[in-house]
């Protein structure tokens, strides 16, 4: 089914459970490891993902359909990854730096984490980079997505995108050099 069609079903069928759950069977691996690249952590990344699915459910009744349903969830799950590595500075009163440092040492002692040791200082370097930057990296680099919906997802030009993933590129060349 395509997703105007899952939509559909969901918001005129008689059966909206049935719908939703063809819908996150189709969405729920992307968003799983869009939002797990921004909070590192599994157990995180399960909560994140479960807040993404719950405010899919309460606010998919109104979608329009004014940009793609992926684009949509990929906009939910990115804001409640932001917004969730957000509480935790808040909650802990961490600076930015320090939070990332947290992330880094949880990839280390991450026992889901399949990669070699290349991909880990990957990761590592991406996770030095200031959050929108790592954002739209982590979109264009591993997701494949065109600056034209990052834009939409993100609510930023498509030259700023541009310009923001450049000077990621640059960050992660030079830090994967040093090390």
């Amino acid at each position: 089914m395509t997703d105007r069609e899952l939509v559909q079903l969901f918001q005129e069928g008689d059966n909206p459970n049935y719908a939703f759950n063809l819908i996150v069977r189709k969405y729920r691996e992307r968003l799983y490891w869009h939002i797990r690249k921004l909070v590192i952590d599994h157990d995180d990344t399960d909560d994140v993902l479960q807040n993404t699915l719950v405010k899919t459910w309460t606010a998919l009744a109104d979608f329009r359909g004014d940009s793609q349903l992926f684009t949509w969830l990929y906009r939910i799950a990115t804001n409640e990854a932001l917004t969730f590595l957000k509480a935790k500075r808040t909650r802990f009163f961490l600076p930015l730096v320090d939070v990332e440092n947290q992330l880094k040492n949880k990839l280390e002692d991450d026992p889901y984490f399949d990669g070699n040791e290349l991909q880990r200082q990957l990761q590592k370097a991406i996770l030095t980079l200031p959050e929108k930057q790592r954002v739209v990296f982590n979109m264009r680099y591993f997701d494949d997505l065109k600056y034209e919906e990052m834009s939409e997802i993100l609510g930023t030009s498509v030259g700023a995108l541009k310009a923001s993933y450049h000077h990621a590129v640059k960050k992660v060349e030079e830090l994967m050099n040093v090390d």
